[in-house]
C-alpha cells in the first residue's frame, strides 16, 4: 500500500509484519471453502455466489474497500450466472415442448 508519508508507510509495514509473525494476516484468497462439491446447474452457481456474497459481507476482517471490491467482482459473475440460468430454464421449456410434438398420438 503506497503512502506519500514515509513515516506512515513504515508504521503500516511494521504493523503488517507484526500481524504476519502472529499468523493473523488474512486475505480473501485464504478463505476456506467447504468440502469439495460439484456444481451441476446454473441455479447451484447462483446459490454458491449468494453464499459467498453473504460471507464477504459478514467478514469483519475485511475493510470496506476490500469488501466493496470483492462484492463488485462477485456481482459481475452473478449477473452472468443469472443470464445463464434464465437461458437454461428457457431451453428446458423448449425441449419439453419439442419432445411433446414429436410423440405420435
Amino acid at each position: 500500500m503506497p503512502y506519500k508519508d514515509p513515516e506512515r508507510r513504515r508504521a503500516y509495514q511494521r504493523e503488517w509484519r507484526k500481524l504476519k509473525r502472529a499468523g493473523r494476516t488474512s486475505s480473501s484468497s485464504t478463505l476456506q471453502l467447504p468440502t469439495p462439491f460439484r456444481l451441476q446447474t446454473a441455479r447451484e452457481v447462483l446459490e454458491l455466489l449468494e453464499e459467498q456474497v453473504n460471507a464477504v459481507r459478514a467478514d469483519p476482517a475485511l475493510s470496506t474497500l476490500e469488501c466493496a471490491r470483492c462484492i463488485c467482482s462477485l456481482s459481475g459473475v452473478l449477473l452472468r450466472a443469472v443470464e445463464t440460468a434464465t437461458h437454461e430454464e428457457r431451453l428446458i421449456a423448449l425441449e419439453t415442448v419439442l419432445k411433446m410434438r414429436d410423440k405420435p398420438l
